[in-house]
């Protein structure tokens, strides 16, 4: 990649490293692509360009680790070119990709496909998960080994659950010897959801249909001991399974999106298919929880579900528009505004779950300040007032029940490798 040996000298930045236990006013050199070293007063070889941090927040690379690229097979909604750049303009130095493309990288040579195509057009890092089963179907399970050799980070049907308890313990078990993470959507069956906040036209999984499948996963869990990474919990009782699975010593880990952390049901009302997604939005309580649940380390991610669709596709009825959001653009700015700033969750532990947490889950290069590590960082003003402008945004989506919030906090630089792929010097 063109960034990949760039170096830079990041001076005056107050470092939150989470994962080294790093929060001081420190200068960071990033030498030929990786971190060099972490100090005051530090001089860089001649000709090093200079990133002046004073004022700002300079974080370990932040990692989105739930992002529809769409290409190959849909890139009238979104191509990993414009995907990443959209990244990159949200703070983002990494993203995994989901596997609902058209071919599905259920084969070494489709999951290639992603990762040659990155090489060349992306960004930012991009890596990729394998299909758990052939063409998402649920019936065969894919080649896990081989998919893992060519590099699959982890494995999903994505929006398809899989709903063969045989199937998706076979996975499990064979995941365990790959040491890769099984990362399902957990809605097994349509239903409407329910409350005085709930939205009468939409009907999306039910809070019991998502809860259901989590806990036959985790029982699966408990008999094969393989990792299961459960993708955008979205209710109270969900968080409190996964919760009572940790505390029991299980293999689990879990992620959050910015819009079930910041909305509720009522949404869907005022922005239609906008507000759409699966699983939908649920209660104030729910919102709760999951608030709850990013703290106390039960929800270990925040990630993005990053969903474009066309003008077209979110234009049609309710019930026939696609669900899902565009996310990487709002995501850093709904973290620091509506948690950091509104006392939800400390700003040292929203760094973690965007960093070295997603890194952890996945066994990726990054999230941390390390000598040798990737020179991903992700450079934040937690001061900088902005509007949401879906027009200005990088992503070919535009599907988001943010425009025109007021946010206060932004990324305004995105490192990748040593090389600024992302500076913001506007004021909004």
């Amino acid at each position: 990649m063109p960034w990949s040996t760039d170096s830079l000298l990041i001076r005056g930045g107050r470092v939150i490293d989470p994962a080294n236990d790093v929060d001081d006013l420190l200068d960071l050199l990033i030498d030929k692509g990786t971190v060099a070293t972490l100090g005051r007063n530090l001089g860089a070889p001649a000709g090093t360009p200079v990133y002046e941090a004073a004022g700002l927040i300079v974080a370990p690379g932040f990692i989105d680790a739930h992002v529809h690229l769409r290409e190959p097979g849909f890139e009238a909604k979104e191509t990993i070119a414009t995907g990443t750049a959209a990244a990159a303009s949200g703070g983002i130095c990494a993203v995994v990709a989901m596997p609902n493309t058209v071919p599905p990288p259920d084969c070494a040579a489709h999951l290639r496909m992603v990762t040659t195509r990155a090489a060349a057009t992306g960004t930012v890092r991009v890596y990729p998960l394998g299909c758990i089963t052939r063409g998402r179907e649920g019936r065969r399970l894919a080649p896990l080994d081989k998919l893992a050799r060519a590099g699959a980070v982890g494995f999903s049907d994505d929006g398809d659950p899989v709903t063969d308890p045989d199937l998706m313990q076979a996975a499990l078990a064979q995941a365990r010897t790959l040491g890769l993470p099984l990362s399902p959507h957990e809605e097994l069956t349509p239903g409407r959801n329910a409350g005085p906040e709930a939205a009468p036209a939409f009907h999306g999984a039910s809070p019991e249909a998502e809860e259901g499948m989590i806990a036959r996963d985790l029982e699966l869990v408990r008999l094969t001991g393989g990792h299961l990474h459960v993708a955008h919990v979205s209710t109270a009782r969900g968080v409190a399974l996964i919760r009572r699975a940790r505390e029991a010593g299980l293999p689990v880990t879990c992620e959050a999106t910015p819009h079930h952390l910041t909305l509720t049901q009522e949404a869907l009302t005022r922005h239609g298919s906008n507000a759409k997604m699966n699983p939908p939005l649920r209660t104030s309580r729910d919102v709760e929880a999951l608030c709850q649940g990013l703290r106390d380390g039960s929800i270990d991610v925040i990630a993005t579900d990053h969903a474009p669709h066309t003008e077209a596709e979110k234009a049609l009825p309710l019930d026939q528009a696609p669900c899902g959001i565009v996310g990487l653009e709002t995501a850093v700015g709904l973290t620091l505004t509506h948690l950091v700033h509104a006392g939800a969750l400390d700003l040292k532990t929203a760094v973690d779950r965007w960093s070295r947490q997603p890194a952890r889950i996945f066994g990726l290069p990054g999230g941390r300040l390390n000598p040798g590590s990737p020179g991903d960082v992700t450079v934040l003003d937690l001061e900088r007032e902005w509007t949401v402008d879906p027009e200005r945004f990088r992503s070919k989506g535009r599907n988001t029940p943010f425009g025109g919030w007021p946010l206060r906090g932004k990324a305004v630089a995105t490192i990748v490798g040593g090389c600024i792929v992302f500076q913001d010097s506007t004021n909004g």
